[in-house]
């Protein structure tokens, strides 16, 4: 009778292992589909200007949101070569040391000698940027 029993049990242990290899290998159905198409929305910056205009001098203070809180920024004022106006160039200089990854407002001031009344643009590395209070 112990030998009748030895087949019986290997079986069963066979069948256990091979039940559950087929149940914990994942299957082609349960992996996520590629999707084929996905739209990307572009993200236009929003910068606050402040100009404050005395003698000649325009001084122009803003602050922007930076992508974590370790990023500098740095600001250009210059006359557009193409309409009247003072273009604001901002730069992120992202910082790869460990940093918290969360947007923070960094603030930035420029000054530039220009006449007064003229509008003012900004662009955020090289991207025109919307002028928010």
């Amino acid at each position: 009778m112990n030998q009748r029993r030895l087949p019986i049990a290997a079986a069963i242990i066979g069948c256990v292992i091979i039940i559950g290899f087929v149940l914990s290998v994942p299957h082609t159905r349960d992996l996520p589909r590629p999707v084929e198409s996905e739209k990307v929305v572009a993200v236009i910056p929003v910068v606050s200007l402040h100009d404050g205009y005395k003698k000649g001098v325009h001084t122009i203070t803003g602050n922007v949101t930076a992508p974590n809180a370790c990023a500098q920024v740095a600001a250009h004022a210059s006359l557009s070569s193409s309409t009247p106006g003072i273009v604001v160039a901002v730069t992120f200089v992202i910082d790869d040391n460990v940093c918290l990854q969360l947007p923070t407002r960094s603030t930035f001031s420029t000054t530039l000698a220009a006449p007064a009344g003229l509008p003012l643009s900004a662009t955020v590395n090289g991207v025109d940027a919307t002028i928010g209070s």
